[in-house]
């Protein structure tokens, strides 16, 4: 695999790489990211790697993450349209308004021209909502956002971080309405947090959504640099503020270093590896701070983990899931089938069932 092996994203026409590159370090504001200088040589090294898709927020590094990437295209006028660029609404830069975050009509919109302006340029490629509007009726929104991609401002339409329910909803209006449906997901996803398995992956499968996992590395506790025996490395900038990683993450931890040692390569690799493999996975997000951090997860792509391997990172990770995904699991096939083989899979048979030949 490499970030020129492009896949398409959901049910949409829409092209990306494998590795999404992820901006929320340019810009220093904040004191955890990358100067301007160090955003725009990871921003070059991952475009002459052939990738092509870029994302980011309205409030990363406030605001500076969009200044960035607008002030890099600005100087290369004929890349733009060859990068697929994304980027969210919902955070308020604006102290005190109410009105300045949020997914109503008017905070989108000036969100959207306050993104296009930082960006230098009129559209967006994909324009996520970051977070649930509890306050904001859905039709509001969904409204909004075909109204936009009808007036060309952006293409696509992503949700991130928000609940299955929610999700669902709004997709389903949306068709229904005939207005622009939810193309693709945006969630939390890793060997230290699989609980999206339980509900928004198989959504996103059933409607042909594309997912993009973030944080696959868990802040960087899967990147190597975490173990037992140095639990908060003095080199990384956030361990003050993430601390060590419990009992249980060091458990994953442990195996993700054993697998990385098989293999030859790091643990980042692995676990980057391990991510992009999963099942309804479209194209994993990567945030590096350095330019040495960009070529470490890149390294991702050339792993290949055999069966045996991710299947020990598969038990290791365990989630547990949201009632009733566990009972599904364990009696659905069972009262389904009543005992058939269906696919090369047999069923086992309801005790009752087998108990009795009588039927009523």
């Amino acid at each position: 695999m490499a970030l020129d092996s492009y896949v398409g994203l959901g049910r949409s026409g829409l092209k990306v790489s494998p590795f999404c590159l992820g901006a929320m370090n340019f810009g220093e504001d904040g004191g955890f990211g990358s100067g301007v200088e160090e955003s725009e040589k990871i921003l070059q090294t991952y475009l002459d790697r052939g990738g092509n898709f870029v994302d980011t927020a309205n409030f990363y590094t406030n605001g500076h993450s969009e200044a960035i990437l607008g002030d890099f295209l600005a100087a290369r006028p004929a890349l733009r349209d060859r990068l697929v660029l994304a980027t969210k609404f919902y955070g308020n830069l604006h102290l005190g308004d109410p009105n300045g975050g949020g997914a109503s009509r008017k905070a989108i919109i000036g969100q959207l021209e306050d993104s296009l302006r930082r960006l230098r340029t009129d559209y967006i490629d994909l324009y996520w909502l970051h977070n649930h509007d509890r306050s904001t009726p859905v039709e509001e929104t969904l409204r909004t956002q075909d109204d936009l991609v009808t007036a060309g401002k952006i293409r696509y339409v992503g949700f991130s971080d928000t609940p299955a329910w929610f999700t669902a909803k709004a997709h389903t209006t949306a068709l229904l309405r005939d207005w622009t449906p939810v193309t693709a997901l945006q969630v939390e996803y890793s060997l230290l947090e699989r609980t999206i398995e339980g509900e928004l992956i198989p959504l996103a499968q059933d409607a042909g959504m594309g997912v993009l996992p973030w944080s696959p590395l868990k802040s960087g506790f899967l990147s190597g640099t975490y173990t037992r025996e140095q639990s908060t490395p003095a080199d990384t900038r956030r361990s003050a503020v993430l601390g060590a990683p419990t009992p249980a993450q060091f458990t994953v931890i442990d195996a993700v270093a054993e697998v990385a040692r098989e293999t030859g390569a790091t643990s980042a690799a692995v676990a980057l590896s391990w991510v992009q493999n999963r099942p309804g996975i479209t194209s994993t997000l990567i945030g590096p701070r350095t330019l040495a951090h960009l070529e470490a997860n890149l390294a991702a792509l050339d792993l290949h983990l055999t069966p045996a391997q991710t299947a020990t990172l598969d038990e290791v990770s365990t989630p547990t899931l949201n009632f009733p995904y566990d009972l599904n699991r364990q009696v659905g096939d069972m009262l389904k089938y009543a005992g058939a083989t269906v696919d090369g899979v047999e069923s086992a048979v309801y005790p009752p069932l087998a108990a009795s030949g009588v039927r009523y």
